[in-house]
């Protein structure tokens, strides 16, 4: 399987040497150039494997210059029971006839960047080698609250790499600052900057496209890399898991093969609903992929109207994965549904770098339409929403989780739609826990008690077990501290890339 640049007719290139590099030197991103089938019997026949088994299937597609037994092996070490506590790794709830939550957070930073980014580093280690690199990979990561934590669980004390995450200072909750800072190991480093994710990551993304400051990194004897997902190696693992929760409701009986579903997806950077978009190209039966926003509601509009516009106000909510305004994997979805027309999104991006918006043809509208519904969900109506199902199904959800419930909710009163649907929930509500427990148990709950504190009330009032990355962050070391301006960031990667 070979690769092409969104941006440009970018040379061919092999998955080993995309996942290395990131990002395509012309700021474009790397898509296959085809999308791998999968057929209905392949499916059924994933009903009667374990999870890793499904993964293997689905990665040796499009990474074909990895070896079968390497993918075994990557999979099976990073998907192992050390590092989820959940044996079915991405297990699938159903809450009633029509209903189910695929759970993403059962791994070491209890978020569903997980998935992915245990696996990533496990690739990339073996990418070096394929493709005869002898400089380390410098890693750069954008984050606005759990890439960062779990990209630096997967890379730490990872041979032949350093990592970098820049994350902003405001705006996220305490447990994801405290799991930043206090991240252990030789070769990571992390930054806190004075802004918003976006500020973070068009900063890294300069980078990227800055050839004189990758000429100065190279000479001091590194590569850069990219552990968002810009990079496809992040993306192509997350397609497993929505073949894998349709399986598993397959294996259940309660879907017959073929039978379409709907799957709500919590977005801001648009990366896991694209992986769904490829997960639906390559042959899995969905009806509908439900695009949940937050109030930095810029995906729902475009959807609805064809107008991208970053012209207005950046909200800080109690879902920070998704306070974003920029979101990069759009660039990819537009490319695949105007069959690799580079030239639509070279002119799209430019215009949304110079004017800050732009607008897409009314094709391109009717084409994103036909698989999207899109809707966004006010803050006070995610708490009710986090209410409401804890008290229906005695579940407890997160606040991301609770953007995609309110949303569907407003989806089936909007179109009278039974299919069934799952809901993708990106995180343990351990993550979000003060703003969970003001839902559930009450605003008195909270008052004058600190996050970690609340972690032990939901866990005795809800019968839930802490996950073990969360307990005691507050008694470990402070090992990160450097915060600066968004202007400094490029300066503060410098010191730690250039003086070496």
């Amino acid at each position: 399987m070979d690769y092409v640049s969104t941006r440009s007719n970018y040379t061919l290139a092999a998955s080993s040497h995309v996942m290395k590099i990131g990002i395509a030197p012309d700021g474009g991103l790397f898509v296959p150039e085809k999308v791998a089938p999968v057929s209905l019997e392949q499916i059924k026949s994933f009903a009667g494997m374990g999870f890793q088994q499904r993964a293997v299937q689905i990665l040796k597609s499009y990474l074909d210059d990895y070896s079968l037994s390497e993918l075994d092996e990557c999979v099976k070490y990073a998907y192992s029971a050390s590092r989820f506590s959940n044996p079915a790794i991405a297990p699938v709830k159903k809450v009633k006839s029509d209903l189910y939550f695929l759970e993403l957070w059962h791994g070491p930073t209890s978020a569903f960047k997980d998935m992915a980014l245990q696996l990533l580093p496990l690739l990339l280690v073996k990418a070096i080698v394929k493709t005869n690199e002898v400089k380390k990979l410098a890693i750069l990561v954008a984050t606005s609250g759990d890439t960062g934590k779990a990209a630096l669980e997967g890379f730490k004390d990872v041979g032949g790499t350093e990592i970098i995450v820049v994350f902003p200072n405001d705006g996220i909750s305490e447990v994801q600052k405290l799991q930043m800072i206090t991240q252990q190991g030789n070769n990571v480093h992390v930054i806190a900057v004075k802004g918003n994710f976006d500020d973070a990551q068009n900063a890294i993304k300069a980078i990227f496209t800055d050839a004189q400051f990758a000429e100065q990194v190279n000479a001091n004897g590194y590569v850069l890399s990219s552990a968002n997902s810009i990079n496809w190696g992040r993306l192509v693992p997350q397609i497993t898991y929505y073949f894998s929760a349709y399986a598993d409701i397959l294996k259940s009986g309660d879907i017959r093969l073929g039978e379409k579903v709907n799957f709500v997806v919590p977005s801001g950077n648009f990366g896991n609903i694209l992986a769904a978009f490829y997960a639906y190209k390559m042959g899995l039966p969905i009806h509908k992929l439900i695009c949940a926003s937050n109030e930095n509601k810029v995906l729902t509009d475009f959807v609805n109207t064809g107008l991208y516009d970053l012209r207005r106000d950046f909200k800080v909510t109690i879902s920070p994965a998704m306070d974003i305004l920029i979101s990069s994997n759009l660039e990819r979805f537009l490319f695949e549904i105007n069959g690799h027309n580079s030239q639509l999104i070279c002119k799209w991006m430019s215009e949304l770098k110079s004017q800050k918006f732009y607008s897409v043809d009314s094709n391109t509208q009717a084409k994103m339409s036909k698989i999207l519904y899109a809707g966004f969900a006010a803050e006070g109506e995610v708490l009710d929403s986090i209410r409401e199902t804890y008290s229906k199904y005695k579940y407890v959800i997160d606040t991301h989780t609770g953007v995609g419930v309110n949303v569907y909710d407003k989806y089936v009163k909007a179109t009278n739609d039974t299919t069934k649907t799952i809901i993708v929930s990106t995180a343990s509500p351990f993550k979000f826990n003060k703003a969970v427990s003001g839902a559930i148990l009450g605003a008195d709950s909270v008052k004058s008690k600190d996050e970690f504190e609340l972690l032990k009330i939901l866990s005795q009032e809800c019968d839930l077990v802490i996950p073990e990355g969360l307990k005691d962050l507050d008694k470990m070391p402070i090992r990160h501290k450097t915060i600066c301006e968004k202007e400094q960031i490029k300066n503060e990667i410098s010191k730690i890339l250039l003086a070496r």
